[in-house]
């Protein structure tokens, strides 16, 4: 079986379905937490930083950053979905988050703003070159200040390939089914994900592809595109129980610095 991947699935995934289909990682406060923990241990963060959270979502960790006392906050997302949620949190909540809808290869943000960027849940690898990529890394590296670091956190690529998985599934709320068939292509995983309710029928069938990064060919990329200093950590996850969690389970954390 091979799936047909529209390039820019990653313009429309990315909406209420999904808040649902992937809310164990990316709508779960303890999993939040524990990501910033970690942020928080690998970044010399002080509180007047400002930080920009690329490819950010609903800004859950923007959002966690401030109620610990890191008030300048921009999250910049292509999904206005995502990004309409934020701020909605963030005015419920009081927060002075900023949200801004953009290119994260082509932000049109002024350079040298941002002591910190961060790439947080494996938001990388959805446009369809690898040169694609290199583009953000160059874009994080010109939205940086002198000095500014760089805080990826990605799919292990190395242990998705060694561990892979062609077939997961799992239940939401004992009434919505998430199927996800895989298949390993040359530097991708490609995906076809169904959703369906026991009462409404199907809600989703769609297809995406995810690039996938060994550890050393995540520091190659960021060397390339200027950074200095790049240090790895592997083996990260934020899960506290076993499953599949897509691509959320084995992660590798990258810092580097302008």
């Amino acid at each position: 079986m091979s799936f047909t991947v529209n390039p820019d699935w990653w313009k429309s995934l990315f909406d209420e379905v999904y808040l649902l289909t992937d809310a164990r990682s990316v709508d779960n406060a303890e999993v939040t937490q524990h990501e910033i923990d970690v942020v928080c241990s690998l970044l010399p963060l002080r509180p007047e930083d400002a930080i920009l959270d690329l490819c950010g979502g609903q800004g859950r960790h923007s959002l966690e950053l401030q109620r610990r006392g890191f008030g300048d906050c921009t999250v910049l997302d292509y999904s206005e979905v995502l990004l309409e949620r934020g701020r909605q949190i963030a005015s419920d909540n009081g927060c002075s988050v900023r949200f801004v809808q953009g290119d994260a290869a082509q932000t049109e943000l002024p350079g040298g703003t941002f002591n910190h960027v961060m790439i947080l849940g494996n938001s990388l690898g959805y446009l369809p070159q690898a040169t694609d990529d290199l583009r953000i890394m160059k874009e994080a590296r010109r939205l940086l200040k002198p000095q500014g670091h760089l805080l990826l956190d990605i799919t292990d690529g190395a242990v998705i390939r060694e561990r892979f998985q062609p077939n997961a599934w799992h239940e939401i709320a004992k009434d919505i089914v998430v199927c996800r068939q895989r298949e390993l292509d040359k530097d991708a995983v490609r995906v076809r994900e169904v959703v369906l309710c026991k009462e409404r029928g199907l809600i989703r069938d769609q297809t995406y592809a995810i690039r996938t990064y060994a550890p050393e060919q995540l520091e190659s990329l960021v060397y390339a595109a200027g950074f200095a200093d790049v240090t790895l950590h592997r083996n990260f996850s934020p899960q506290q129980q076993q499953g599949d969690y897509g691509f959320m389970n084995h992660r590798v954390l990258l810092t580097a610095r302008v």
